[in-house]
């Protein structure tokens, strides 16, 4: 890819946010004003990726001087210039076969995979006006918003920007606070049985033990 056809690309910046933002919609499903808050934010982190992707390399053009001070050799209006990470390790062939660039699809496909199946078991309780504690949320108490912060970070291995970066712990506080809004209403609507399930499963980061195939607690079945 040239210096010309490298970046101003616009026709691919919006397909590529629609296409990622339907594919996240049809994973998340949102229903609740809370859930397209939460939906409207990490689309504003996909918006935000691609168009310095294809359209404007802001980061690029910000640290240029530094850039081109210690990787002289590099043409930074490539394309592949803005694998940053695979550029400052000294990855030297295809920059989308490097190991920043793998590890990034396995944190993003892990975080729709995650997504996908916290919607579904979500729903199924939801339909029978009972509490979500089977399947990933035997695990931690919110997976939804753990999978949108694996697939945020996933793309940030692979095309780490300015924008992104600075981003990326607002929408993970957002989360945290959209998640501690919706135990207060958890905590209304089932009690001590809330309290139960708080006390066992972890909010966002799940235990060691049972990441190694520990058993789920006993009182909410084995997901």
């Amino acid at each position: 890819m040239n210096e010309t056809s490298a970046y101003g690309l616009w026709g691919l910046v919006l397909v590529n946010s629609v296409v990622f933002i339907l594919f996240a919609y049809s994973f998340f499903k949102p229903q609740t004003t809370r859930d397209w808050r939460s939906f409207g934010a990490f689309s504003g982190f996909l918006v935000a990726l691609f168009a310095e992707m294809y359209g404007f390399p802001l980061t690029i053009y910000f640290l240029s001087g530094w850039l081109q001070s210690n990787f002289p050799d590099v043409d930074w209006l490539s394309h592949d210039a803005g694998h940053l990470l695979e550029i400052m390790f000294g990855w030297k062939t295809n920059p989308h076969a490097g190991p920043f660039h793998v590890l990034s699809f396995v944190f993003i496909i892990a975080g729709f995979m995650l997504i996908s199946a916290a919607w579904k078991t979500l729903y199924e309780a939801q339909q029978h006006g009972s509490l979500a504690t089977t399947g990933t949320y035997s695990y931690v108490r919110h997976p939804q918003y753990d999978g949108f912060i694996l697939v945020m970070f996933g793309f940030l291995l692979q095309w780490p920007t300015l924008l992104t970066l600075a981003m990326f712990p607002v929408l993970v506080v957002m989360y945290v606070k959209l998640a501690k809004s919706e135990e207060r209403e958890a905590l209304v609507s089932f009690g001590e049985e809330y309290r139960r399930y708080t006390a066992d499963v972890p909010g966002f980061i799940p235990h060691v033990s049972r990441l190694l195939g520990g058993p789920a607690p006993k009182k909410y079945g084995n997901g």
